[in-house]
């Protein structure tokens, strides 16, 4: 998953900064049935719009927008992960990458039909100056969608929290409905190639005993399987919120408009 900027500060994300080939081998096993994808677009149609994708990592979702957004943002804190995406981008006319946080987002205010987030900023509590921002950047009637990891949704929802004991899965959840969003939920499957990427993916993603656990219940799920490929039922937690016309930020405040 995941994790930066919390309130001021950039906070850097434990597996994709320090290890962004094995994040790699995770983008391009999750969803493998493309079931978020076919979801998101008809909950969040981007087909002509504008999008902005914040907390892009190495931009492995851009190219995804970009084929039938108008135009694509890709917004990132890390440089090196900034220069990634750029270079994965270098071929699409209707992409760019910015470097910025999700709370000062490097974007024109009512310019975006469509601000996107996965696993990245939006936890819960504490996350607020970065739901400002997205309504800043946003039409009316342009929507956020965050999309994270189902803490609910067994084994893997079960792995986090046991790293995440004081994670709790209602008071977030209470959080996001106070906010406005509307929840759905997704069960995905990711598909790992091989066992040295499934044990890459999850080493990163969890500490050392809670990854061991993962890897071993992964493998006797597998057990019995064809061939050597490698699948991992994981839920997702979609939450979508649209602007509607004339929304006025909480104290009658602008945030700051971005050149």
């Amino acid at each position: 998953m995941k994790r930066f900027v919390r309130r001021v500060e950039v906070v850097p994300s434990p597996n994709i900064w320090y290890h962004p080939d094995a994040y790699e081998l995770e983008n391009q096993a999750q969803d493998a049935d493309a079931v978020l994808w076919r979801n998101l677009a008809e909950w969040v149609p981007w087909a002509g719009r504008e999008v902005v994708d914040v907390g892009c990592g190495d931009g492995f979702h851009l190219p995804r927008f970009a084929g039938t957004a108008r135009s694509v943002v890709g917004v990132e804190p890390h440089p090196p992960l900034v220069r990634r995406a750029q270079r994965r981008t270098a071929g699409h006319a209707n992409v760019e990458v910015r470097r910025g946080a999700a709370q000062r987002l490097p974007v024109q205010a009512a310019s975006a039909d469509l601000v996107h987030a996965r696993t990245a900023y939006f936890f819960g509590p504490g996350c607020e100056p970065g739901l400002r921002e997205a309504d800043r950047v946003l039409r009316p009637g342009g929507a956020l969608v965050i999309v994270d990891l189902d803490t609910r949704h067994r084994p893997y929802g079960d792995w986090m929290l046991e790293d995440l004991p004081h994670y709790d899965p209602g008071a977030v959840d209470g959080f996001f409905a106070d906010a406005g969003f509307t929840c759905h939920r997704v069960e995905t499957r990711w598909r790992f190639a091989d066992r040295a990427g499934l044990e890459a993916v999850l080493r990163i993603e969890f500490s050392a005993r809670v990854a061991e656990r993962a890897i071993s219940e992964t493998l006797r799920r597998n057990t019995g399987g064809n061939g050597a490929e490698l699948v991992l039922p994981v839920g997702y937690r979609v939450l979508v919120r649209e602007k509607p016309a004339g929304l006025v930020q909480s104290g009658g405040e602008a945030s700051p408009r971005m050149p």
